[in-house]
């Protein structure tokens, strides 16, 4: 097989290297604050290292151990224990979800607050539509008592789909009893890992207590779990991508850090979502240099071996429209032409806000095209088709040649959701706008998309165990 394959390639080894020896100075010199107690003292105990004022210093030889000790691959199944894929040497797989507070609707895209029935729909939205390898938490439930809205909607993240999940806890006293919960109706978490936790830092360069308190739990379950920085470009990190690219790779080596501290060999991603700060606005927004930032993190996390987690471009525009379509498209396209292993968070908008089903459907299409173009096409003498173009000749045409009918169904894209119209079928039809087709599908999507067969009794088991935890 002869394929021609695009691929992204940013840095140059040099580069890479000059890269890594940066953030080693970050993680030697300046260090990290860790605001738990119990990590810091595990962290000094078993690294033989002195904290002052809660800033830990990691010299070169600690980190690059961490390094040599983290999986370079992680097996993930289903809820049902299928075996489903591997991060870390497979393309790029991709998930809807976002903590929104915002429910988006598909009929005119007003806002509501997010209600545990879109939980609901946007679980088994995406479990329906097949490039959505994960469901990651998709909002915090705001129409129940505030203290049980991550148990609620928990229970509708695992009772809606059998995908793999990736899961965010916003109140983080909360993650402990989640967890509890889900082995209560599931067994077994870290046999057969289906779940994977989470979490952030705080930039800058502080490891806060919550985060590594919660890394520690899952861990200790067998789970891999995800470690991403949210950078805001100009505030929380410099305004330079570079100055950037090496703080938060500094957080990252050093969440590697203290994952295999507490456990040699924890599976772990590492992952940044570098957003730059509009101090004129006020506002985050993803700049085409956040997608540079991004690859280059793909890159360097291909340089140590890590699993990466990427970004999806998310959060940019006002729901579904041409300002999300274009970070879209451009950071889809990026990551799956360079190293990426997992964008979780497809569908949120305003700044992540609120999360949008007519996005997470149109996002899908884009991924079906941007996964065409990285599989690239096939050069060799079949493909080439010389016999063919020789008995044609000039003037002819390929309509009942053997490649034609053999290649028809799939040789070139068809969309399923916007239908190749002539300008004559177009005005015949009333002349539709693309947004309107994309609303329609979106609901029959959502009105169709079945719950699994065991949703009635994972759903009354979550609920008597939620009953019982709120006496």
């Amino acid at each position: 097989m002869n394929n021609v394959l695009p691929r992204l390639t940013m840095m140059t080894e040099e580069q890479i290297q000059e890269a890594h020896r940066n953030v080693l100075r970050v993680l030697s010199e300046t260090g990290v604050r860790v605001d738990s107690p119990s990590i810091l003292q595990l962290l000094e105990y078993k690294l033989g290292l002195k904290s002052q004022d809660r800033m830990l210093k990691f010299p070169a030889e600690v980190v690059e151990e961490a390094i040599k000790s983290a999986p370079k691959t992680i097996d993930v199944f289903d809820r049902r224990g299928e075996y489903k894929f591997k991060l870390g040497d497979e393309r790029l797989r991709f998930g809807v979800g976002v903590t929104a507070l915002f429910y988006q609707n598909p009929v005119d895209e007003k806002l509501d607050i997010f209600k545990r029935k879109n939980f609901q729909d946007l679980v088994r939205l995406g479990s329906n539509l097949k490039h959505y390898d994960v469901i990651s938490t998709v909002g915090i439930v705001r129409d129940v008592p505030e203290y049980l809205t991550d148990l609620y909607g928990s229970l509708e993240h695992i009772s809606n789909t059998t995908k793999p999940l990736v899961l965010l806890v916003s109140d983080e006293n909360k993650f402990p009893d989640v967890l509890k919960m889900f082995e209560m109706l599931h067994g077994d978490l870290g046999s057969k890992p289906f779940i994977i936790p989470y979490f952030n830092p705080v930039s800058p360069l502080v490891m806060n207590a919550g985060t590594v308190d919660k890394m520690k739990i899952s861990i200790e379950r067998g789970l891999p779990i995800i470690f991403s920085n949210y950078s805001m470009a100009g505030a929380s990190t410099p305004l330079t991508p570079a100055g950037t690219l090496t703080l938060l790779m500094a957080e990252l080596l050093a969440g590697l850090v203290i994952s295999q501290t507490i456990k040699k060999g924890a599976p772990i991603l590492l992952g940044m979502l570098p957003v730059y700060f509009d101090m004129r606005t006020v506002t985050n927004f993803y700049d085409p240099q956040s997608i540079l930032i991004s690859v280059a993190c793909s890159e360097m996390m291909n340089y140590y071996g890590v699993p990466h987690c990427a970004t999806s471009g998310s959060g940019t525009g006002w729901g579904m429209d041409l300002i999300s379509a274009d970070t879209y498209w451009m950071n889809t396209l990026a990551l799956l032409l360079s190293h990426g292993h997992l964008a979780p968070f497809v569908g949120d908008s305003l700044t992540s806000k609120s999360i949008s089903p007519t996005t997470i459907v149109h996002v899908h299409e884009i991924i079906d095209q941007a996964l065409r173009i990285r599989d690239g096409f096939q050069l060799d003498d079949a493909s080439s088709v010389l016999g063919e173009i020789a008995k044609v000749g000039a003037g002819g045409n390929f309509l009942s040649q053997p490649s034609t009918r053999r290649n028809y169904k799939n040789g070139y894209y068809v969309s399923s959701i916007y239908p190749h119209y002539s300008m004559e079928k177009w005005q015949e039809l009333g002349a539709p706008t693309a947004r309107q087709v994309l609303r329609e599908k979106t609901q029959d999507l959502l009105s169709s998309a079945p719950a699994p067969d065991d949703h009635d009794e994972f759903i009354g088991k979550g609920e008597e165990f939620i009953s019982n935890y709120s006496k």
